[in-house]
């Protein structure tokens, strides 16, 4: 297995970092991994932030990821038409993406809508609150599409697990009265997004040549499961101590050499 891994696709929050500081080990562990000739890719359920700015939080801890980063929001934005009319619950980094898609971007403000909207577009918001609510689960009860970024109701930060996406997802859902459509990890739209990235050969994608390392079994590991690669569980994020396959990324790394 370790010779055959060509190509690591790496969480971010509770692998890499926590809250963007960085775990200890993680960012040897990377330039470890691509002197060995190995291509990282960072693949995140985080939807608030511009491709942008995670390069730059990368950056900023001493890892280059210019073209690296794909996101949840990239994913919910494959399923969107161009010319679309969306209602973005969520941070700049889905309206990036809505726009990137040739859909139309409506930032959801808790303004009432003047028009109605083809999709509802969810994902971390920390200004979230009842009119927003009130707003996108109008626009879902009068036909909108709901579409969550991602399905994580937390995520790990230092102090602990604080509200994710998932979360703000449910509450939508629930005064819509529909399931929503997930993009992110573990989902399809994710999984199409990353291999096409890999190996855009449709035939006979490599995917045994991939590892996903991450901090969620029912995420991460899922998502492993569905594109057919391998799945190193680490313990610095959501998962306990004593519950993983290995301690850290860095450990991780040490078992590919």
């Amino acid at each position: 297995m370790p010779d055959e891994v060509r190509t690591v696709l790496c969480d971010l929050d509770g692998v890499v970092w926590l809250a963007h500081d960085p775990i200890p080990g993680a960012v040897d562990a990377i330039a470890r991994l691509r002197a060995s000739g190995r291509r990282v890719l960072f693949v995140t359920n985080n939807s608030a932030a511009l491709v942008a700015d995670h390069e730059a939080s990368l950056a900023a801890i001493g890892i280059e990821a210019r073209g690296d980063v794909v996101s949840s929001s990239m994913a919910a934005a494959s399923l969107l038409a161009p010319g679309e009319r969306v209602l973005v619950a969520g941070g700049p980094g889905i309206v990036e993406a809505v726009e990137s898609a040739g859909a139309v971007a409506v930032v959801n403000d808790g303004t009432d809508l003047d028009d109605p909207v083809d999709a509802v577009v969810v994902g971390l918001h920390r200004d979230f609150d009842y009119d927003r609510l009130r707003v996108a689960g109008r626009a879902v009860l009068d036909g909108a599409r709901l579409i969550g970024t991602n399905s994580d109701t937390t995520y790990p930060t230092p102090r602990g697990l604080e509200p994710g996406g998932g979360s703000i997802v449910a509450a939508i859902g629930a005064v819509g009265g529909v399931d929503a459509t997930f993009a992110g990890k573990p989902e399809q739209p994710m999984a199409d997004l990353v291999v096409r990235l890999v190996d855009p050969s449709p035939q006979s994608p490599r995917t045994s040549s991939m590892l996903m390392i991450g901090d969620r079994p029912e995420t991460d590991g899922l998502f492993a499961e569905r594109i057919g690669c391998g799945f190193a569980l680490v313990e610095t994020g959501v998962t306990a101590a004593g519950h993983g396959t290995h301690r850290d990324l860095a450990a991780v790394v040490d078992s590919l050499h």
